[in-house]
């Protein structure tokens, strides 16, 4: 037995290294056949996110045409945003949209979400209702809120003409035009019904309760313990729809033709930002104001984080 056992000792060892190298080639394996599957998706992510991300950030700081090689430039891309009207203009009605259209659409689709969510016929007719708008291709809605807007023949002012109001010019009124767009985006809240409504179906049935049994109206459960108990998906809802709103392009783009009319008035930073890059081939500056337009969405996102820090639920 003694003699036998370096030999044993020698046979274990090789036995160890023998399924020690057999379970690296089945990683190895495995990982290559999982980078595999996944490789259309990074080749797509390094083709049209990582590329485009860092390109774009170089040629912010280049003169470049499309036509000619980009040429350094330095900070002259951001120096000429700094006096540049137009697009303080586009900077203003992009704010001015996304804060007053977020906060209408946070308001109509809480409180959709508060009426689908009570026990009342037909139910699940009016929540699909109200959903299917959101699904509705976005060059068809803003097609068809073109013609219901129309001064003349449109259907919104012939509604207030049929109750005594003289409607406005809407689209073709520069005092109108961006709360006609705020009204058309209070179209596509489905989305954002759906969300709260189900977060409302998670609030706990007894704080409910027993804030009815300690004598708290509806208003009061609804301020007291609904609010609380959502706050943090409203958040969530808020900043996706303030991302969105201040990128808003085709809507623009379809009613008014890319030129942001009347006198300006619907010039958002994005379409501004199409005019300079795809109608005068200024790539370097589009760039510039693509990265200005990250930075402003960066950090009107910070401070809705920092407003809302003390107010916001998170529960145990």
């Amino acid at each position: 037995m003694t003699a036998l056992a370096p030999v044993q000792r020698s046979m274990r060892r090789a036995t160890a290294v023998h399924h020690s190298s057999g379970y690296r080639r089945r990683r190895r394996r495995a990982t290559f056949l999982g980078l595999a599957f996944v490789s259309p998706w990074l080749i797509g992510l390094l083709a049209f996110g990582v590329y485009p991300f860092v390109t774009s950030l170089f040629y912010s700081f280049t003169a470049y045409s499309t036509l000619e090689p980009p040429r350094w430039v330095g900070l002259a891309n951001y120096a000429q945003l700094a006096g540049d009207e137009r697009f303080a203009t586009a900077v203003s009605n992009s704010i001015f949209y996304a804060v007053l259209a977020v906060t209408l659409e946070t308001v109509a689709a809480l409180s959709l979400a508060m009426l689908l969510n009570q026990r009342i016929r037909l139910r699940a007719f009016f929540r699909t209702a109200f959903f299917l708008p959101s699904v509705t291709p976005v060059v068809a809605t803003a097609i068809i809120w073109l013609w219901m807007f129309n001064p003349r023949s449109g259907v919104v002012n012939s509604v207030l003409e049929a109750v005594g109001i003289d409607g406005p010019g809407w689209l073709a009124d520069p005092s109108w035009s961006k709360p006609a767009l705020v009204i058309m985006s209070l179209w596509r809240i489905g989305t954002a019904m759906l969300i709260y409504l189900a977060a409302l179906q998670d609030v706990p049935r007894d704080l409910l309760e027993a804030a009815e049994i300690d004598g708290a109206g509806a208003l009061r459960r609804m301020w007291h313990v609904v609010l609380p108990m959502v706050s943090p998906v409203m958040l969530f809802v808020g900043i996706t729809s303030l991302i969105n709103a201040l990128q808003l392009f085709t809507e623009v783009q379809v009613m008014t033709g890319g030129t942001g009319a009347p006198a300006d008035s619907t010039l958002m930073v994005a379409v501004y930002l199409w005019q300079t890059a795809f109608q005068n081939f200024n790539m370097g500056y589009a760039s510039a104001q693509a990265w200005v337009l990250l930075l402003l969405i960066m950090a009107l996102t910070v401070i809705t984080f920092r407003l809302s820090r003390r107010r916001i639920h998170y529960g145990d």
